[in-house]
């Protein structure tokens, strides 16, 4: 069997993923840290297997590939192919579920205690000497704050959503949630909540849900108008949940406190995306899913997701 991985330079580097990929039947794979789409098919041609994270693959691709017969994501998100017509040509295809998890709210959470603790100021302070200058033996004068007391506001509540929002309650905040999930089976401290509510109250809101027709561009000059001037936004799920003018203008105005997040509408950040440069705006390169561990679950799910596969048994199927 002839495996092709399509783009592996965002998710293996470090891991021992030759080892955690080939076997007795794997016994031909073609590497690439990245594909342009021109390249792709050409690469994929006479391969049975294929890994894929961000590059495309269609149906017209589909039609040029006679020998391939699985396609394994290596994301949750599989929008990156037509599974529809994957199904019609008998490919398998599958994702990696839920291996983030742990990752993702912990970057929720540095971005929360970033803002609240004015850790990147107080660093960027001492870089230029300023502690070696101080008459005192510390120096204050941009505000921290505690998080005990305060209201978070947990906009989506599936696996992420819920381990940020026992974080909250390990902190002492008050959790808000809008949520699918009924009342009665949400844990003791969790109150659902409609999403006008949860931002008229919220003193941290967080986004965790995915990208969808309702979901997009969820806040704008209108949401963003119901939250405190003094709250904070996070977002560590898809950029285009935010409209990012508005929100920069809100920030740039001082109608809201401060903006983190770890995604954009269009990635890598274009020169001319109004964060890049807004007030009090902090971005992360999209690695909130990234630390060692979360990677090392990712190819090994990987690899159970094939083996399964091969032994007729397909798991994590999507198609």
């Amino acid at each position: 069997m002839k495996l092709v991985i399509l783009d592996g330079g965002d998710v293996i580097p470090g891991l021992p993923w030759r080892q955690k990929v080939e076997g007795s039947r794997v016994t031909d794979i073609d590497y690439y840290d990245n594909t342009p789409a021109g390249l792709a098919v050409e690469r994929m041609r006479g391969a049975q297997l294929v890994l894929t994270n961000k590059v495309v693959i269609s149906a017209e691709m589909m039609d040029s590939l006679p020998d391939l017969k699985y396609i394994g994501v290596m994301a949750t998100g599989y929008n990156v192919v037509d599974v529809k017509a994957a199904a019609g040509h008998g490919i398998v295809v599958s994702n990696i579920p839920a291996y983030s998890t742990d990752s993702v709210a912990q970057m929720t959470w540095a971005h929360i205690l970033n803002i609240y603790n004015r850790v990147d100021y107080y660093a960027r302070q001492n870089r230029d000497g300023r502690w070696c200058r101080s008459k005192s033996f510390c120096y204050y004068d941009s505000t921290i704050h505690e998080l005990a007391g305060k209201v978070m506001g947990v906009v989506g509540l599936g696996n992420i959503g819920m381990k940020v929002a026992q974080i909250a309650l390990a902190f002492g905040m008050k959790v808000l949630a809008v949520t699918s999930k009924p009342q009665d089976s949400l844990p003791e401290g969790i109150a659902a909540v409609r999403l006008e509510t949860l931002l008229a109250q919220s003193d941290v809101v967080s986004l965790h849900l995915p990208l969808t027709a309702s979901s997009r561009e969820m806040i704008n000059s209108g949401s963003l108008a119901l939250m405190k001037p003094d709250a904070v936004l996070i977002n560590t799920g898809r950029g285009g949940l935010v409209n990012e003018r508005d929100l920069a203008d809100a920030l740039n105005e001082g109608r809201l406190a401060a903006f983190g997040a770890d995604v954009l509408s269009c990635e890598p950040a274009s020169p001319d995306n109004p964060l890049t440069g807004a007030r009090n705006c902090y971005l992360t390169p999209h690695i909130a899913w990234a630390s060692h561990e979360a990677r090392s679950r990712l190819v090994d799910i990987c690899k159970q997701n094939i083996r399964s596969f091969l032994d007729g048994n397909p798991i994590n199927v999507v198609s």
